[in-house]
């Protein structure tokens, strides 16, 4: 199976920004826009947010901040932020409700430079563990599942999403690769065990394994907050080297994205041509 993705036309200036979270929505809210506006003055023309940005990270938080996407005042601020700062922008994660059903998910929202919602993604696996001694957590206590998976059409090139616990699961990862997306971007929340144990090790295996860029964005660490973030936010590239990472604290940092080393990498290492199908199923090929 050859390589599917199409090198862009247009460069892609990548800002991940590391957020300090607090309890009040509305200064969530406000520090998102400064922060986007600022990376945009940078330069930056697709710009990541962390998971739940806009509110603490914890099942008692999720139902009571959670909002419906239609109205909510989340995805007003953010959409306009994606206008104003004339970017794409992945909205890090909110908790979302379903007025259908009430339900709440963990859910990322992608703007285009107008503005516009163009893509949605339910977080898929839920953060469910138990490291005796260490932490437990169990997302699904108040959150549900979602359903499908999600790749989002851009001027760069396609673009597939995650949040945080996906990023353990190469599936998606192989299935966005083959389907043509060249970046996948997990906004994510790690804490200080499974941090320093996998947050740099699963960016850099789903880079290599699929020859594709990772960027995971974290929130900055908060040790007076119930749940500690690892924070170190970080890009890697399709030869599995990391480009840019960063501490714990509240930043941004940048990447040049350049397509044309990912296919010079792809052709030198030639996985797409090499692949035993014979012997082994095609994942991307059982995706609905």
């Amino acid at each position: 199976m050859a390589s599917s993705f199409s090198t862009n036309v247009k460069p892609c200036k990548l800002a991940l920004i590391q957020l300090a979270v607090t309890a009040d929505k509305n200064a969530n809210l406000t520090n998102a826009r400064t922060h986007v506006l600022e990376a945009a003055s940078h330069g930056a023309n697709l710009i990541v947010l962390p998971e739940c940005f806009n509110s603490p990270y914890g099942t008692n938080f999720f139902p009571e901040y959670a909002e419906h996407l239609k109205d909510g005042p989340s995805v007003k601020a953010l959409s306009t932020m994606a206008k104003d700062a004339n970017a794409y922008l992945i909205g890090g994660s909110i908790p979302e409700r379903d007025p259908t059903d009430d339900k709440v998910y963990n859910t990322c929202t992608v703007y285009n430079p107008q503005g516009e919602l163009i893509a949605t993604h339910r977080k898929v696996h839920l953060f469910d563990i138990d490291v005796p001694g260490k932490i437990r957590f169990q997302e699904s206590e108040t959150l549900t599942a979602g359903n499908k998976l999600t790749h989002v059409d851009t001027e760069f090139g396609k673009v597939g999403v995650g949040i945080c616990y996906d990023i353990r699961f190469p599936e998606p990862a192989m299935i966005a690769a083959r389907q043509g997306c060249f970046i996948m971007v997990y906004p994510g929340a790690f804490n200080m065990t499974t941090g320093p144990l996998h947050w740099e090790l699963l960016q850099r295996a789903r880079a290599v394994d699929n020859q594709i860029y990772v960027a995971a964005c974290s929130p900055a660490r908060d040790l007076s907050a119930g749940y500690h973030a690892w924070g170190h936010s970080t890009v890697v590239g399709p030869a599995g080297n990391v480009i840019e990472t960063m501490d714990e604290k509240q930043g941004i940092i940048y990447a040049d994205l350049d397509l044309t080393k990912m296919t010079e990498f792809r052709q030198s290492i030639p996985l797409y041509n090499q692949r035993r199908f014979d012997l082994y199923a095609d994942v991307s090929k059982a995706t609905p």
